[in-house]
C-alpha cells in the first residue's frame, strides 16, 4: 500500500516510521535539529508549497527520510487506513 503525501509524492506505507504534527513536534530543539541536519544531508523532501502542516518519517535505503506536507495528520491517516480498506 501506499500514501499519497500531497504534490506527486507517494511514500509506502510499510516504510512510515511516523507522522508528525509540525506545529506540536517543531516545538522541541532536538526535532529542528534533527530536520536542519535531514535538510543538509539531501534527506528532506518538501512536497508542500503552502504552509507545511506535518511530516513523514520513513524508512528509504536504510536512512530516515523526511517529507515534509502540507496536509494534516488526521488527513494523512485517514488516506492509510482508506487504502487498507
Amino acid at each position: 500500500m501506499y500514501l499519497h503525501a500531497g504534490n506527486d509524492k507517494i511514500i509506502r506505507t510499510k516504510s512510515i516510521i511516523g507522522i508528525f504534527d509540525m506545529d506540536n513536534a517543531t516545538q522541541s530543539a532536538d526535532t529542528r535539529d534533527f530536520l536542519r541536519r535531514a535538510q543538509g544531508d539531501g534527506r528532506l523532501e518538501n512536497t508542500q508549497r503552502d504552509i507545511p502542516k506535518s511530516f513523514v518519517l520513513y524508512e528509504k535505503d536504510g536512512k530516515a527520510d523526511v517529507c515534509i506536507s502540507q496536509l494534516s495528520t488526521l488527513s494523512l491517516v485517514s488516506r492509510i487506513k482508506k487504502s487498507k480498506l
